[in-house]
């Protein structure tokens, strides 16, 4: 049951996070593809961690959240229309430390 509800919650979070980046076509200068994979990659991650059981339905739960709000500051850095290098750095260090 716990695997069940893991995956399930990845699963969801993955879906969130395909249709936040597909629902907007960027303009030129507020593509972040660094930043796009790292959150792949993060994704893939923790669906490893999942299926093997290395990870707990709080430490889902906690790295989700984190993504959320990487997700939002990247939606907000592309608000004005661009992405400056220090949005890009905050960004990067956001995902950083989410990925320890």
């Amino acid at each position: 049951m716990k695997k069940v509800f893991s995956i399930l919650m990845i699963a969801s979070f993955s879906l969130l996070i395909s249709a936040v980046s597909f629902a907007q076509d960027p303009a030129p200068g507020t593509k972040t593809p660094v930043i796009r994979g790292r959150q792949a990659e993060q994704q893939r991650r923790v669906r490893k961690g999942v299926r093997s059981g290395e990870l707990t339905r709080g430490e889902v739960k906690t790295i989700q959240s984190n993504q959320k709000e990487i997700q939002k500051e990247k939606v907000e850095a592309r608000s004005d229309g661009t992405v400056t290098g220090a949005e890009r750095k905050e960004i990067l260090k956001d995902q950083n430390k989410a990925s320890r």
